[in-house]
């Protein structure tokens, strides 16, 4: 009786952690890798470059069919002025059975208050289209059950992100609402709902100076909207540049949800909460930028003890201006 509880711990663990990432691209800590357009469509063409980043995540290496995503992304600003940016994202996100591909095109508009480089007080606005298939492969299940089809199921739809940012000198701050209109996958038939919405508010600060050490505590609250579902990262990062190099950096992520699972042990009913922490590093060099992300699960009871691995590689290039004077990491 023991055994069968603690694997429907685990069924229910494993479920809870995928109702964050089964409703499009999933947010992980992949935005501290200088890629907040990953999240924020008001961000494409908010730097001074173009920039491309390429992600590949792991999670649970040795194990079956265990989540993985990839993405491409790319974002540049339009013109000479650079008031418009385009922008555009494809991705792969695989849960065992579950699988989703999509991809996203971006508009976003900047208004700069302040003229030339000296300042940075600029307000955005972006929006984002994107076509998701969803997939559901139910060919393998090896119990019979009258709910289930035995087939490959798979459903396409449509969504918008829709987006803002305002970035005053070395302060910013970002709301985005993904999913903003309500979509019927027709997939999990059963559970399904229309409401796919998450609300995502970011705020960060840098200290310092470029001679030295920048440092850059932020924070990211989500929150979804059908589910009340809620979590919050609270983020360090530093910086440093290296003459005639570029630039190292680190940092560490906390991410904390709001919900707590009940779980079975001893004798007794507990709860917990879905943590992780992630730390990360990584490296500008020239136009080129690497960085590793490792992600680990801090709770008492969870499916796997191994972690979350991911590899960033960025390119960045046809910049059209001078850096601003500030210490602003993401625009610079």
């Amino acid at each position: 009786m023991n055994i069968l509880k603690n694997r429907f711990l685990i069924l229910a663990l494993f479920l809870t952690q995928l109702s964050f990432s089964q409703e499009g691209l999933p947010v992980y800590s992949d935005y501290l890798s200088d890629n907040y357009y990953l999240i924020h469509p008001s961000m494409a063409g908010a730097s001074n470059c173009a920039k491309v980043r390429l992600t590949a995540r792991q999670q649970w290496f040795g194990e079956a069919d265990a989540p993985r995503l990839q993405t491409l992304s790319f974002n540049t600003s339009l013109g000479d002025e650079g008031t418009s940016g385009f922008g555009a994202i494809v991705f792969n996100d695989r849960n065992g059975y579950h699988s989703q591909t999509g991809a996203k095109v971006t508009y976003a508009h900047h208004i700069r208050f302040s003229e030339g480089n000296d300042d940075l007080n600029m307000l955005s606005f972006g929006a984002n289209v994107g076509i998701i298939q969803s997939r559901l492969d139910e060919s393998e299940f090896e119990e019979f059950d009258p709910a289930v089809g035995g087939t490959k199921q798979n459903y396409t739809y449509f969504n918008v992100d829709l987006g803002m940012s305002y970035h005053f000198v070395d302060f910013y701050a970002h709301f985005t609402v993904k999913n903003a209109i309500e979509s019927k996958r027709e997939i999990y038939t059963d559970i399904e709902f229309d409401n796919l919405r998450k609300y995502i508010v970011s705020a960060g600060y840098t200290f310092g100076n470029e001679e030295g050490l920048l440092w850059e505590p932020s924070v990211m609250f989500q929150a979804f909207e059908q589910t009340k579902e809620k979590s919050i990262d609270i983020n360090l990062k530093l910086y440093k540049n290296m003459e005639d190099f570029g630039k190292i950096w680190g940092g560490l992520s906390y991410r904390r949800s709001f919900e707590a699972t009940q779980f079975y042990e001893g004798g007794t009913v507990d709860d917990q909460t879905l943590q992780y922490w992630t730390p990360i590093v990584g490296v500008n060099y020239k136009n080129f930028m690497f960085a590793y992300t490792y992600s680990y699960l801090s709770q008492a009871v969870k499916f796997d003890n191994s972690g979350f691995h991911q590899i960033t590689l960025g390119f960045n290039f046809n910049c059209k201006r001078e850096p601003y004077h500030c210490n602003c990491p993401a625009v610079n």
